[in-house]
Order: structure tokens, then C-alpha cells, then sequence
């Protein structure tokens, strides 16, 4: 297991113990439950996948779990803290060992490609620059983008800014990585290339995944655990070929 570069003295999370817990979490959008009495765990090490239609609630759900949204009822569990009762700060440690790509990469314009990857180091650590931009270096070799290393997000095409994304999410070593919708716009080639970047980051770097996706053969790929989220549930979960 890596050690986590913002909080190097930290214990890495048991593996027989859910690294995220929901129970009876309940979210309302102008009187309506988008997650409607919603009880779910994710297990360490997995990747867990998490599919259903589109506007079923499931950016929602991703943003429940590292505390971005907070729920109308229920309790959210990160690393065994309740992120309803837990404080602001408590909750910015936390999101520490908790990372996220986004769907539409969030990556910022006016930096190069080596300031985007490393900005959580530079604004989070005491590192120095010429270390941070080692890291990152070796970081954009194993996902093969070492050659854009001081281009700018504009001059790059979509499965580059995923793949900048990506290591700008793992640059800190975290336990946990939450991914929205990460093939959303691509062609099946790149959904695919992009695909074995997940599961070559989640090897590499010892990852829980969790990934919300509506693309089904991108789904069988990646999942370990399928979870089927209808009507503001989890009607199904369990191996892919189980369900």
C-alpha cells in the first residue's frame, strides 16, 4: 500500500470493513427523493460500479459519499465518520484519502498540464516544486502522457484531459477514487482505452473505485461489484455475471 502523501502517518483502512456506508440516505430535489431510503456499502480494494439510467440520481449519490452533498435523512459514512455530523474541516481531512474525477475533467485552463496534475501537492504539502514535478512525471509516464507534460488542458484531446484528470486525482496516493460517468463523449475505442487506465491505476495504486456509468460492455470490463440504482434505490448488486 502507497502512503498517502497528504497524510503520510495514516493507517491504511482495514480491508474486512466498508471504506463507505450509506444508510437510509435520503436526498430531496424540489420535494422530489432522488435517493429515496438508499443502504449501501462499498468494500475496500473493489472496483464498484454503480449504473442506471440517466437522471436516476446516480451524480448525486457519488457526491453523497465524499460529502459534497449532504442528505435530507440518513447517514453517510467515509472512513468510518459520519460526514452528516462530522465538521467542515473533518470532512476536508477526510476528502484526503478520497478523490474524484470529474465527468467534464474540471482541469484548469490557465495551467499547464504538470501544474493541473500536481496542484492538490503544491496547495496540500510542504513539497518542494522540483519534487512535485518528479512525481508528476513518473505519474504521466505510467499513463503514457509524459509528452504533455507542459501543454495546456485547450491543446489536448478528450482522452488526454481524461488521462490528466486521472493522475491529477491518484498524484496523492489516496485510498478511495470516485469516477463520474468517465467514458461519457468518448468513441468505443477510447471508452475502452480508458477503461484499462482505471483498472491499471486501481492495480498500480492499490485503489477502491467507484465508478458510475450508464455504459453497460464498458461495465463487464471494469466492475468486480455491479449495483443497480433505480428509483432512488439499489434494487440489485453482486458480480456482473451474477446479475
Amino acid at each position: 500500500m502507497r502512503k498517502n502523501l497528504l497524510l503520510p502517518n495514516l493507517e491504511p483502512w482495514p480491508s474486512d470493513r466498508p471504506v463507505i456506508e450509506l444508510r437510509n440516505v435520503v436526498k430531496r430535489y424540489d420535494g422530489q427523493a432522488v435517493i429515496d431510503g438508499l443502504s449501501f456499502e462499498i468494500m475496500p480494494g473493489q472496483a464498484t460500479v454503480i449504473a442506471g439510467e440517466s437522471g436516476s440520481g446516480k451524480s448525486v449519490l457519488l457526491r453523497l459519499m465524499n460529502g459534497l452533498v449532504r442528505p435530507d435523512e440518513g447517514a453517510v459514512f467515509l472512513f468510518g465518520e459520519n460526514l452528516v455530523t462530522c465538521g467542515e474541516a473533518r470532512r476536508t481531512e477526510l476528502r484526503k484519502r478520497c478523490t474524484m474525477v470529474f465527468q467534464n475533467y474540471a482541469l484548469i485552463d490557465s495551467m499547464t498540464v504538470a501544474q493541473n496534475v500536481g496542484f492538490p501537492l503544491a496547495e496540500n504539502s510542504q513539497m518542494g516544486k522540483k519534487e512535485i514535478r518528479w512525481r508528476v512525471r513518473e505519474l504521466l509516464e505510467l499513463l503514457n502522457i509524459d509528452s504533455a507534460i507542459d501543454r495546456y488542458p485547450a491543446s489536448l484531446s478528450g482522452g488526454m484531459k481524461k488521462r490528466v484528470a486521472l493522475a491529477r486525482a491518484v498524484i496523492t496516493n489516496p485510498e478511495v477514487v470516485l469516477f463520474d460517468e468517465p467514458t461519457t463523449g468518448l468513441d468505443p475505442v477510447m471508452i475502452e482505452f480508458v477503461d484499462d487506465l482505471i483498472m491499471k491505476t486501481q492495480r498500480e495504486f492499490n485503489l477502491t473505485s467507484v465508478i458510475i456509468s450508464h455504459d453497460m460492455a464498458s461495465n463487464r470490463r471494469i466492475a468486480d461489484t455491479l449495483a443497480i440504482l433505480d428509483r432512488g434505490q439499489i434494487v440489485e448488486q453482486g458480480p456482473v455475471e451474477t446479475l
